[in-house]
């Protein structure tokens, strides 16, 4: 399963490690310096949550991220569903 946020269509995005040395100038320093970077990958917080959907009496098992939670709190479940539906999601 991809790790896509089904409501906000949050998935990981690509960036870089950096590896710093020196000391701070207010430490005395010369400042610090970048001596190297490494790729890595930002994973989204995501969860597989399950709630009740009131419309058809059922529940709805959705792989959610923490800011999804979030709209669902703010917009209601049905709204963000119908939402989804509109968009070619099948839930």
């Amino acid at each position: 399963m991809s790790k896509i946020c089904q409501v906000t269509g949050k998935k990981p995005v690509s960036g870089f490690k950096y590896a710093i040395r020196g000391i701070a100038k207010k430490k005395k320093g010369i400042g610090l310096k970048i001596t190297g970077k490494t790729k890595r990958r930002f994973q989204p917080n995501l969860m597989k949550k399950r709630i009740w959907f009131g419309e058809e009496n059922r529940f709805v098992t959705l792989r959610l991220s923490a800011n999804a939670l979030r709209t669902i709190d703010k917009l209601g479940i049905s709204k963000v569903i119908r939402n989804m539906r509109a968009e070619g999601i099948a839930v």
